[in-house]
């Protein structure tokens, strides 16, 4: 079947004829849903857990540290420049190196440690959604280089979803190179349609909200 011929059956299907132009198209329509903070809180929290992600809500910066040490578990890791992580103490642990800025130093780090610490720009209730924008503070080789990813997050930085996303920050590219969008540990199942986690990212995902 000629290209032509396909282009004209579509145009028929959608009442036009050739050489007309399209309609312009309608208003974005953003809906923000009203959920308040708890319920975000364990929204995000049960999203995450469904996509065989692990959580911990932490009450104190204290107890938030104490968990990502468990995790690291003597393990070599590298965190963020994020000042989050700074103000929880969590690169100061043994064995978590941060503060690297050249890109080579940084990207041969992150493919020989074990762990990635970040914080999130923002977080996603309905879906389980980490929010990274690529930055000097949040560089997005470390969530997802190593084979596990640890994300602490303030709770105050959890939104309903996409759509008040788009509302805060409707231009992404104006402030970052790139936004990156992780929901749980990589998973795959182009082969044979069986699922493999840590393909493409960390096969490890934990979420930790203060």
């Amino acid at each position: 079947m000629s290209r032509e011929l396909i282009l004209d059956k579509v145009r028929i299907a959608l009442g036009r004829t050739k050489g007309q132009q399209p309609p312009p198209l309608p208003p974005a329509r953003i809906r923000i849903a009203e959920v308040n903070i708890d319920f975000r809180v364990a929204g995000m929290l049960q999203k995450v857990e469904a996509l065989a992600g692990k959580t911990f809500l932490a009450g104190t910066l204290a107890e938030a540290v104490n968990y990502a040490a468990s995790v690291i578990d003597g393990r070599e890791a590298v965190a963020s420049n994020a000042p989050f992580l700074r103000e929880c103490g969590v690169t100061a642990l043994p064995g978590v190196r941060t503060g690297v800025t050249d890109r080579v130093e940084l990207r041969e780090l992150c493919a020989s440690c074990a762990v990635g610490i970040t914080s999130a720009d923002y977080a996603l209730a309905d879906t389980g959604t980490l929010v990274i924008l690529s930055s000097g503070h949040e560089a997005r080789m470390i969530s997802l280089l190593p084979p596990a990813h640890i994300a602490i997050v303030p709770r105050g930085r959890i939104l309903s979803g996409l759509d008040e996303l788009l509302s805060i920050l409707p231009f992404p590219a104006e402030q970052t190179s790139s936004m990156v969008l992780i929901t749980g540990p990589s998973r795959t199942a182009d082969i044979e349609q069986i699922l493999v986690r840590g393909v493409h990212g960390p096969g490890e995902v934990h979420v930790i909200v203060v």
